[in-house]
């Protein structure tokens, strides 16, 4: 028979394992149709003819609307295993992708990051300005566009002085506070 402390053990193991694997999780529009889908850019162009599902994310250069389908150009970057793309990363090259339908070009914005999830269809030949590129191609059946959100942190480790008569305190900075912007992307 358990004891009320290892019953206790248990719950918060289970408890903390759930609050971890919810934390780092994929979203839903991210899942793919395989149990096998690429997220590396360098081996989705190695193995272009029949890669299969692909996970790719990065910034949004250029959206075309076509007759029956939207073309995105995407320059890649590293996405993490929840599915966002990584600000720190160096931009690995660029990707077209082709989504069904019409697409509002003010949602998917040049400069916004996406993640795309879909198939590998190939290669095709264009320029990005005068110069050639070709662009691995993926024909997309899910996608998220990410937001990047700032907040600043303050580090207050100034001398600080409270002057106080009776019941009223101020408080005087001697010195000016430092700060830094941390950029998350939700």
């Amino acid at each position: 028979m358990f004891s009320l402390i290892s019953k206790s053990r248990l719950f918060f193991l289970v408890a903390f394992s759930s609050m971890v694997m919810g934390c780092s999780s994929l979203p839903k529009e991210l899942n793919a149709n395989s149990e096998q889908v690429v997220t590396n850019y360098q081996e989705w162009v190695n193995t272009l003819p029949d890669a299969g599902d692909v996970r790719l994310g990065g910034v949004i250069a250029k959206v075309t609307n076509l007759k029956d389908k939207t073309r995105v150009e995407v320059v890649n970057m590293a996405i993490s295993s929840n599915g966002k793309p990584d600000l720190d990363a160096e931009p690995k090259g660029r990707f077209v992708a082709y989504i069904d339908g019409y697409v509002e070009p003010l949602s998917f914005a040049e400069g916004r990051l996406v993640t795309l999830v879909g198939t590998s269809n190939g290669s095709e030949d264009s320029t990005i300005g005068d110069y050639p590129y070709t662009f691995p191609v993926m024909n997309v059946y899910n996608q998220r566009l990410w937001q990047i959100t700032e907040r600043v942190v303050v580090n207050d480790f100034a001398p600080t002085y409270y002057s106080c008569r009776s019941l009223h305190c101020r408080s005087f900075q001697t010195m000016p506070r430092q700060g830094r912007v941390i950029k998350d992307v939700e």
